[in-house]
Order: C-alpha cells, then sequence, then structure tokens
C-alpha cells in the first residue's frame, strides 16, 4: 500500500482547478477501494469523495476532510493549475492516516466518515458538499492546513486556526465614450475607477477590529489609445477576523464605490463574487486536537492557537450546521516563501507527523 510521500508525489504531479480535480479524485478512490473503505464518488455531481470506516458497534461519527484543488497561476506568461496551497499534502496525509486506520482495525466503536471536497479555493466547495448531503450525520469534523514558517515550525503544531471572513467584491464601472480629443462629451470609466479605489482606501471601522480591504485587479481598455474609455472593472479582497464587521465593510465599500463614480458621472455594479466566513471552532474538537498533537509531538510540540487573516471554506460546515463540532489545527512544516507563492516549498518530513496526529485522534475518540 502506497505511504503518504507516495501519494504526496502522485498527486503534486497533477495538479487540477476546483471542480475540475477528475484525476485527483480517482487516484484517492481507487486508493481508498484497495483498502477495503467503502466510498461514494460524485457528491454533488461534483469530484467529491465520502468514504466511511463502520466499526459496526454504535457510537459517535467523527469526519476528516481533505480539500483536493490546485490554484490557477500565470507563470512566464502561461496559464496552469500548481499545488501552491497544500491541498495535496491535505489529501495525502488524510488518505494515509484513513488506510492505516482500516488495516489495524482501530475503528472499535462508531464511524469513521472521510471528505475528500473540491473547490476550496474556489470557496463554494464545501457548499456543494453539504448539499450533497455529506455531513448529514456527522457530530464532529476536523480539518488542518500546513502553515508558514513564521507561524509554526517543523515539529509543532496548533490545535486551532482562527481564521477570517473573506469577500471579494467587483465592481463594473460604467462611463460614457468618446474621442480623447473631446473628453468632455464622454465619462472617462478609469477616471471613475480611479476615484473608486481611492474612496475604498479612505474607509475606516473601529480601531479595535482587525480588518482589511485592497484593490487586487484593475482591467479597463478602449481598444485604443485616443478614446475615452467606457468601462472599468475592478476587484477589491476584504477580511475580517469576525462576521459582524464583514457585513458592515461590504456595506461600506460598495457604498464607497457607487457614491464615488457617481460624482464623475458614472455608475458602479457591484456584485460579491466570493466569500468564506470566519473560524467557528468548538472546543470539544480543539481539545481532542490538542491532547492528539502532545500524543505524537509532545507538550513541545505543542503551539497556542494561531490567528490568520487567511479564509477556509471549511467553516461553511459549522456555520451551516450549527449542531456540528468543528475543528481546524495547523501542522508545522517549515512552508516557504509562504502558500500560493508560485515557489511554494515545505519538509515532507511534516506529512507523517500530520497522519499520526489525525489517527491520534481518531483513536481517542473511536478507538
Amino acid at each position: 500500500m502506497p505511504n503518504v510521500q507516495e501519494h504526496y508525489h502522485f498527486l503534486h504531479d497533477i495538479p487540477e482547478l476546483g471542480f475540475q480535480e477528475f484525476k485527483t479524485s480517482a487516484y484517492i478512490a481507487s486508493q481508498l477501494a484497495q483498502a477495503g473503505i467503502p466510498l461514494t464518488q460524485g457528491v454533488n455531481n461534483t469530484t467529491g469523495i465520502v468514504a466511511e470506516i463502520d466499526s459496526g458497534v454504535p457510537g459517535p461519527v467523527l469526519a476528516l476532510r481533505a480539500d483536493m484543488d490546485a490554484l490557477g497561476h500565470v507563470i512566464d506568461g502561461v496559464a496552469c493549475a500548481r499545488h501552491t496551497c497544500g491541498h495535496d499534502a491535505h489529501s495525502a496525509v488524510v488518505l494515509s492516516a484513513a488506510q492505516q486506520l482500516m488495516q489495524e482495525g482501530a475503528i472499535k466503536k462508531g464511524r469513521l466518515k472521510l471528505l475528500f471536497q473540491p473547490a476550496e479555493e474556489l470557496g463554494t466547495g464545501a457548499l456543494a458538499m453539504l448539499e450533497g448531503g455529506a455531513l448529514a450525520d456527522v457530530e464532529m469534523i476536523l480539518g488542518f492546513h500546513l502553515r508558514p514558517q513564521e507561524e509554526c515550525r517543523l515539529g509543532q503544531a496548533t490545535p486551532a486556526v482562527l481564521y477570517s471572513a473573506c469577500s471579494t467584491l467587483e465592481a463594473t464601472i460604467k462611463g460614457v465614450p468618446a474621442h480623447a480629443a473631446r473628453p468632455h462629451q464622454g465619462v472617462n470609466a478609469l477616471d471613475a475607477a480611479v476615484q473608486a479605489v481611492q474612496a475604498v482606501n479612505a474607509l475606516h471601522l473601529a480601531p479595535g477590529l482587525s480588518w482589511s480591504v485592497k484593490a487586487t485587479r484593475f482591467l479597463c481598455d478602449a481598444g485604443v489609445t485616443n478614446s475615452v474609455p467606457d468601462e472599468a472593472r475592478v476587484v477589491w479582497d476584504l477580511r475580517s477576523q469576525e462576521n459582524a464587521p464583514m457585513a458592515t465593510l461590504k456595506q461600506k465599500v460598495t457604498q464607497a464605490i457607487q457614491h464615488s463614480v457617481a460624482a464623475l458621472g458614472a455608475h458602479a455594479e457591484v456584485v460579491v463574487l466570493k466569500e468564506m466566513p470566519a473560524a467557528d471552532i468548538h472546543e470539544d474538537a480543539t481539545a481532542l486536537i490538542r491532547a492528539a498533537i502532545v500524543d505524537v509531538l509532545g507538550e513541545e510540540g505543542l503551539l497556542s492557537a494561531r490567528t490568520t487573516p487567511g479564509s477556509e471554506d471549511f467553516f461553511f460546515y459549522p456555520v451551516q450546521l450549527p449542531q456540528l463540532k468543528a475543528g481546524f489545527w495547523g501542522l508545522g512544516c517549515d512552508l516557504l516563501p509562504g502558500l500560493h507563492h508560485p515557489d511554494m516549498r515545505f519538509d515532507r518530513r511534516a506529512l507523517e507527523q500530520g497522519v499520526h496526529i489525525f489517527k491520534a485522534a481518531v483513536v481517542r475518540m473511536l478507538g
């Protein structure tokens, strides 16, 4: 049976974008089947997989979740998919843990469910799994993520990663075209877009809150250089450590965009492209993970909770199912230079540690 390193290398070499993880899903499904673990493919008509190890003895239902998709990059002018967020590692770790638990007969009570989720980067993969009923009977779910070196080193792990809420807003700004020699006859969408960026940059929330907003894409082209452009598109990335301030921030950003462009005679239509909720972590799940980390890495390897401005669609699970106890931990692996960097790399020895931590958590609850 392949080990976690072999799983990782295979998955790393076949990166696929969200909802297109066909080869990835096929490989994971074949490995689960070879281990004798019953599974369902194509959850909610996606590439998602749900597998289950049933002890045959009444008990709790615990789920482990791994994401499968890669990131889209443009490298040397070529669009490509690349695993720069570690989802290949996440799938390899959960797959290996499941195979070993099955082989060892470690599940003595209840059931262990395994979720291999598509499209985390799109922010819609968890919602697709929820709509497919993947967690209908689950009491607790555990997820994890590789952590950057500045947060967590090799041989360390944090039992709770407190992710932020994230929203992606796009404004389509409409002006009036005109010849560049007669700009007074038109409304310059480029000028209006620049005004909108400055207006958003001038926003403020309460100083005690943790939040940010910044423009991340600006597209405007009349097709020629001697015409006033009549359309521009700008994308903003919004972050908030809590969900309530995010609602306020979205409202303020939308108003700032619409009012600032209106002052120049333009119009803006603002839509939400993607959003993810802030972390919703249950103390029971965190306590289980904390104990598992100590089992594997000792007290010296256990870190405190870590707060991050990053976002994770995992938290749609507890938000949509309030009775669900969710836990999300971070694995140190000396990851450099950073998540989502085209040259992201990490110490592969951490993969075995991840497998053992998940196994320890499962045995504590279902062993």
